[in-house]
C-alpha cells in the first residue's frame, strides 16, 4: 500500500503542474481560464497565443506524463503495477491542478506521455491514428477521441509488456481512454451536432468572439 501512496504522489505533483497557466501568466500576462475554450489542454493555448507556445505547453505536458512513469519506476522498481497508480495520478493532477484550484486540461498530452513510457509501440501507432483523423477532419477533439479508443485494443495486440503484464496494461489503458474520451463528452455534442471547431477556426458569433479572438501581444512586439 505504501509503494502505491508514493505512486500516487509522484504521479500527481508531476502532472498538476500547470504549464499553459504558467506560459500564459508569465509570458503573456493573461490568464488561460479566461480565454477560448477556458481549459488548460495545448489545443487552446494554440488558439489563443499561437504556435510557439502550443510546442511548448504540449511538449511539456507530454514530458510530465513520461517523468511520472519514469520516476516511479526508478523509486519503485520491484512493483511494476505502481507504475499505473503513478500514471493515473499524472492525469488526475493534470486535469485536476491543485495549483489553480483543480481546474485543468483533458488529459490527452499527458496520457500520451504516460503511455509513451508504460507502451511505446502501441503509443506511438495510436498517435499516427489521431494525426490521420486530424488531417481528415481537421478536429483535434475527434482525433483524441479516436486515438484513446483505440489505445487498448493496440496495447493488446502488441502484447507490450509480455504475456504477464500486458492484460493489466491493457486493462489500464482501457479505463484512462474511457476518461479521456468523458472529458471530451461536450466536444462529442458539438461533433454530433456539426458545431464543433475545426483546427484553427473560431466561432463567428459576438460572444464567442469575445472569449476566443481577444488580441494577445508577444512579448515585446504587436501581433
Amino acid at each position: 500500500m505504501q509503494d502505491y501512496l508514493y505512486a500516487i504522489l509522484i504521479g500527481y505533483f508531476c502532472g498538476s503542474i500547470p504549464t499553459a497557466y504558467l506560459i500564459g501568466k508569465l509570458v503573456y500576462r493573461l490568464d488561460i481560464f479566461e480565454y477560448g475554450s477556458k481549459n488548460m489542454g495545448a489545443t487552446n493555448v494554440y488558439r489563443v497565443l499561437g504556435k510557439t507556445p502550443f510546442a511548448f505547453t504540449l511538449a511539456i505536458d507530454v514530458l510530465k506524463g513520461m517523468l511520472a512513469v519514469i520516476l516511479t519506476a526508478k523509486v519503485l522498481e520491484r512493483n511494476p503495477l505502481a507504475l499505473f497508480a503513478a500514471g493515473a495520478a499524472a492525469l488526475a493532477g493534470h486535469t485536476l491542478s491543485f495549483w489553480v484550484r483543480f481546474r485543468g486540461g483533458k488529459g490527452v498530452a499527458s496520457g500520451l506521455g504516460v503511455f509513451i513510457a508504460l507502451a511505446p509501440k502501441a503509443t506511438l501507432t495510436t498517435l499516427l491514428v489521431f494525426l490521420t483523423v486530424l488531417v481528415i477532419s481537421k478536429m483535434v477533439s475527434l482525433g483524441s477521441i479516436i486515438a484513446a479508443a483505440a489505445l487498448p485494443f493496440l496495447i493488446y495486440g502488441f502484447q507490450e509488456g509480455g504475456p504477464v503484464y500486458y492484460p493489466y496494461l491493457t486493462g489500464f489503458s482501457a479505463i484512462i481512454a474511457a476518461f479521456i474520451i468523458f472529458k471530451h463528452k461536450t466536444n462529442i455534442r458539438r461533433i454530433l451536432s456539426g458545431e464543433e471547431l475545426a483546427l484553427g477556426q473560431q466561432k463567428k458569433d459576438a460572444a464567442a468572439d469575445e472569449s476566443t479572438s481577444k488580441t494577445v501581444e508577444e512579448p515585446g512586439e504587436n501581433r
